[in-house]
């Protein structure tokens, strides 16, 4: 939709025309550039309104006007159609919070699950590091002590007579 002064114009005498009704307050996203964007916001300051204020004006302006040639016909089927409308869109919205719920419980158990293995891998590291640590420990080769040679213990007999004999 490009803009030109005449359009704008339009505009204008819309926003001007619808701007002494009551309002409330909404998020709106409105998809243009930014050139449009700041002739918007142009025009609405030098008519001393908010921006927001008058789009939701032309809106409703644009909204009466498309409406207004079948409302005298057949008022209740438009309240009707307008029903139906909002609750299959209610039902889409409970059935995507239903399946954001369930992304999020399966989020949660997939998390406990990462932390199990995490904890197991770290088990596993320590037990890893501990037998590299024993394995890198250096160990004196135990000699053997000859029957007749003296005591390790320093008692000074001869092994056979102290630490040798059976019953010791």
């Amino acid at each position: 939709m490009d803009l030109d002064r005449g359009s704008l114009a339009r505009l204008d005498r819309k926003l001007l025309a619808g701007l002494r009704q009551a309002e409330t307050s909404r998020m709106v996203r409105v998809p243009v550039t930014e050139a449009k964007w700041s002739t918007w916001k142009r025009y609405c300051e030098s008519a001393g309104i908010s921006m927001g204020r008058a789009i939701a004006a032309l809106i409703d302006r644009e909204l009466a006007g498309v409406f207004s040639d079948y409302a005298d016909e057949h008022p209740a089927v438009f309240a009707e159609q307008a029903e139906e409308e909002l609750a299959k869109r209610q039902d889409q919205v409970a059935r995507r919070e239903e399946k954001a719920a369930e992304a999020e419980d399966r989020l949660r158990a997939w998390n406990e699950q990462l932390r199990t293995w995490e904890g197991g891998l770290e088990t596993r590291e320590r037990r890893v590091e501990f037998a590299a640590k024993m394995a890198a420990q250096r160990r004196e080769p135990e000699t053997k002590v000859g029957r007749n040679e003296r005591c390790p213990c320093g008692s000074g007999l001869k092994h056979k007579r102290c630490h040798g004999l059976p019953e010791r």
